[in-house]
């Protein structure tokens, strides 16, 4: 049996960021949906399953630790990447605990990385 395509839900509202990750996650064959703001994401998360969701701390009408508190009413869970600049260690262990597999900083991690990562789940 082939392997399902993951889908994959970009919360984002860099746009540019978000755009680059679609290309590069597009390119290298996954299903890529996008929201520019943590509302939209967690409707699109409740309306469909995704594998993976790569998740922006800071942004309009609900903010990344909300998307994931909200995330834990839902009955599907994807495999969740948090992408910001927020650096401080309480802030990574927040998003650990409320169920993220990794925490990455935007201005430090390639996007080639955060790839591989998506690839390798």
């Amino acid at each position: 049996m082939a392997d399902k395509t993951k889908t994959i839900l970009i919360v984002e509202d860099e746009r540019p960021l978000a755009h680059a990750l679609e290309l590069k996650l597009v390119h290298e064959g996954f299903l890529v949906t996008t929201a520019s703001n943590g509302q939209e994401g967690i409707d699109l998360l409740a309306s469909k399953e995704f594998d993976v969701l790569l998740l922006d701390l800071i942004m309009p009408e609900l903010d990344g630790f909300q998307v994931l508190e909200k995330l834990q009413q839902l009955s599907h869970h994807p495999v969740t990447f948090v992408l910001s600049n927020l650096g401080q260690p309480e802030d990574e262990a927040r998003v650990l605990k409320l169920g993220a597999r990794k925490f990455f900083i935007k201005s430090d991690t390639p996007l080639t990385t955060i790839v591989d990562e998506v690839r390798n789940i």
